[in-house]
């Protein structure tokens, strides 16, 4: 029994949902021994009820969060009763501050009871009415006047001083959100910046530390955030992405919208120049009318326009950052128009920097549970978000040392533990003791 809990406690099962624009997408997972992120089953469902980052329709978004949560739990064998959800949407906004506390105790080191303190002190910032701080990031932290200390546990000091990096959104926004996801009878654990989960699952350290730019192009919104010496320094919103791609086609090529997301996905490019001048696209004609004949030059006219105006948005965010000529990693795109094609390119002539697209793949530990068509669809930019949101949820239990799971392993005297279900030490340590912990012990016990 002992080596099931200690089991448990060091791998608690995580749920990270992301409410997207276009899909809702729930992931469960847990660290796996080498430090890696096993994901134990993936719940994909469409997403009627979001417009542009933000709640416009309740019971549409409870049935697509009820709807990708199922699919995710069933996969993975696990109910799921808490969950790490994404927040994004043009109204959020981050400003920089300065906090500072006055120790009491000289005798002791400065210690995570401190910085705590100093975080929460700043959670009690006036903000204008109908605002609300999501997250507040330590930058550099100065000791008794020594400045640029980047963490600050176990020194001696007095006067404990900290910049800030704090990112609020609306009110009703991040209740809208709540509400949908306690009405879908879950829990949200904690409310995640998008751009900051994203960046989790495609960055490494390395990058971070040299300077990089996280571009994340999701349906609705492209998120942005800068790094820079390892340290958050500016996140912004900007209210276009895929979406307004596919309308642009609708208008400019003159067909149904599903047929608009098929041509940007299958044929779409960044770069006109890059298409030849007679390949065509036919497109079937509504209800017995003539086929329309589209030009992969035009189309990619169309993409291009719209793609260079995304671009430009998110190159103003990086120079009023003030971080332009420090940026050596240069851009990193993600999400689901990060597969766009050309797209790479495109950014560089734009902005000047070097560009890659980032794929969650990285943090991914080898997968035997899942089927290997959804792990492959896993690796996929479009993930970077959900994987991202996982990995927070991780970090955050991690680093408070709670024992308890955001979500338990179903033990049903039906349930079968077939191959495919069976995950690992712990799957066959569960189905060892199934009838025991049935029977005999009560969940307190289980838990000692």
């Amino acid at each position: 029994m002992d080596k099931s809990s200690t089991q448990e406690k060091s791998s608690p099962i995580v749920v990270g949902l992301d409410i997207g624009t276009t899909k809702i997408c729930a992931i469960v997972g847990r660290r796996s021994k080498n430090g890696k992120i096993e994901v134990l089953g993936i719940g994909k469902a469409e997403s009627a009820g979001v417009t542009r980052g933000v709640v416009s329709n309740i019971d549409k978004t409870v049935q697509g969060i009820t709807a990708a949560v199922e699919i995710a739990g069933t996969q993975s064998n696990v109910e799921i009763r808490v969950v790490n959800v994404g927040i994004a949407g043009q109204h959020i906004k981050s400003l920089q501050h300065r906090g500072l506390i006055t120790r009491r105790d000289l005798q002791s080191e400065i210690s995570r009871k401190d910085i705590d303190k100093l975080i929460e002190d700043m959670y009690n910032l006036v903000m204008p009415p109908g605002e609300e701080i999501i997250h507040v990031l330590p930058q550099e932290f100065t000791v008794d006047s020594e400045p640029g200390i980047k963490d600050p546990i176990g020194m001696a000091g007095v006067r404990l001083e900290a910049n800030f990096h704090i990112i609020s959104g609306q009110v009703t926004a991040i209740k809208n959100i709540v509400k949908c996801v306690n009405k879908a009878h879950l829990e949200s654990q904690e409310l995640i910046l998008e751009p900051l989960a994203s960046s989790e699952s495609v960055l490494s350290d390395e990058e971070k530390e040299a300077g990089v730019v996280l571009v994340d192009i999701g349906g609705g919104t492209t998120d942005v955030a800068i790094f820079h010496e390892g340290i958050i320094r500016h996140t912004a919103v900007i209210p276009f992405g895929g979406n307004s791609v596919t309308e642009d086609i609708r208008e400019g090529c003159s067909v149904m919208r599903n047929i608009a997301e098929q041509l940007k996905v299958r044929f779409g490019s960044a770069l006109a120049e890059e298409n030849k001048e007679n390949e065509i696209v036919c497109v079937p004609g509504l209800r017995g009318r003539e086929p329309k004949e589209i030009s992969v030059k035009n189309l990619a006219f169309v993409i291009q326009a719209r793609m260079e105006e995304i671009v430009e948005h998110v190159y103003y965010e990086i120079k009023s950052s003030g971080y332009e000529k420090k940026l050596i990693a240069g851009i990193v795109i993600t999400g689901g128009g990060a597969q766009l094609k050309h797209l790479p390119q495109m950014v560089e002539f734009v902005t000047g920097l070097d560009c890659r697209v980032g794929y969650p793949n990285e943090h991914l530990a080898k997968n035997e549970v899942l089927p290997k068509n959804v792990y492959e669809e896993l690796q996929s930019p479009t993930f970077a978000t959900g994987i991202g949101l996982l990995i927070k949820g991780i970090q955050k239990m991690e680093y408070t040392g709670e024992v308890q799971q955001p979500a338990e392993v179903k033990i049903d005297k039906g349930t079968k533990y077939t191959e495919d279900k069976k995950f690992g030490l712990f799957g066959k340590i569960l189905e060892s003791g199934k009838k025991f912990i049935k029977d005999d012990i009560k969940d307190e016990d289980f838990l000692k």
